[in-house]
């Protein structure tokens, strides 16, 4: 893999620059911020691309894939599309010598995932994906009071979960084709907290589904995403794993994580933290507010990676955890039936 002096020398761009949550200027702002130089931009709208020559005067402007990687020397680039295209784009600038990372999740398959760790490495490049929230203040809070010092004892299982009533959106990530499902939005990053906290391997995934309440279409012709998926990962040690995801639930559950152990549970949501404790039969309760995110991080080590000064954290191995998971646990939900896991 090719190294650089100096994080300045990496020349990075984004292969998507939609008006959602602008997310094509915040991943080169954090990119610069990193001291890498941004460098190129494909959107196949026009009038994104002049959006982008606004935010980034002078950067080199696409309308496709191919056209950036055929007159383009950019060497990082940072995929930001629907799900459903990750591995195809991904697998095409890898072949062609460039480091990818991709938006979460890395991809909606299992296969899929597979065949761009295996193009990375066929090229010597570098594969990751942007979980940013890896560094969330919630979660390192919890790894730092749950992990180092034993607050709840040892860990018997986590729980994590978001809902509520009420009709999604009709956009991408509500069809079913495109964005993986209902898990796949919110619950590949659950599942990247709770994989921080846990240590076993991942044994057998079962899955669940409720369908159709919401209907069954979506404007963009495919079939719309479940109305509340759920998943039960077991692991080696005996710990286990249940991740939920509704738009059905009229009642909701408190945080996004419950951790429980043999001396007391902790629930955080980004915001908040509570800690249920029991010492001599005595139970108490402190709460408190998380720290602020560190998401900076992520493009920071990216940076020194490619300049040979750190390893990667985000590996694509790691990201493919979660992906395993929810691909299981849709093809389980789909045969009624647990699924053994391939990779631990």
């Amino acid at each position: 893999m090719k190294m650089y002096s100096k994080a300045s020398d990496i020349a990075v761009g984004v292969v998507g620059y939609g008006g959602a949550f602008n997310m094509g200027k915040g991943h080169l702002a954090q990119m610069a911020q990193a001291g890498m130089t941004p460098k190129a931009v494909t959107e196949i709208d026009p009038e994104r691309l002049t959006v982008a020559e606004a935010d980034f005067p002078g950067i080199e402007t696409y309308g496709s894939v191919d056209d950036m990687l055929e007159k383009s020397d950019v060497q990082l680039i940072a995929i930001i599309t629907p799900h459903n295209t990750h591995a195809d784009i991904a697998i095409k600038c890898l072949k062609a010598g460039r480091h990818v990372v991709c938006e979460k999740p890395l991809a909606i398959t299992t296969e899929e995932c597979d065949a761009m760790i295996a193009a990375a490495k066929a090229a010597g490049v570098v594969l990751s994906t942007y979980h940013n929230r890896h560094w969330d203040g919630c979660i390192l809070r919890a790894v730092e009071q749950i992990k180092e010092k034993k607050v709840i004892g040892d860990i018997i299982r986590i729980e994590a979960h978001m809902g509520n009533h009420g009709k999604p959106r009709d956009w991408w990530r509500t069809s079913k084709e495109i964005s993986g499902g209902i898990l796949y939005d919110w619950g590949v990053h659950l599942l990247e907290y709770s994989l921080q906290l846990l240590d076993g391997d991942i044994v057998e995934i079962s899955g669940f589904a409720k369908k159709g309440y919401w209907g069954p279409q979506t404007q963009w012709g495919a079939g719309a995403n479940e109305d509340e998926g759920f998943a039960v990962v077991r692991l080696s040690n005996g710990q286990w794993l249940n991740l939920t995801i509704s738009t059905i639930d009229s009642k909701g559950k408190e945080g996004q994580l419950e951790i429980t152990g043999t001396t007391g549970t902790y629930v955080f949501d980004g915001g908040n933290w509570t800690l249920y404790s029991h010492a001599d039969d005595v139970k108490t309760v402190a709460s408190g507010k998380n720290p602020p995110s560190e998401g900076w991080k992520y493009y920071q080590n990216i940076a020194d990676h490619l300049c040979g000064d750190e390893e990667l954290i985000i590996t694509p191995e790691w990201s493919r955890r979660p992906i395993h998971i929810l691909d299981l646990a849709c093809k389980s939900a789909d045969e009624n039936r647990a699924l053994k896991a391939i990779y631990r």
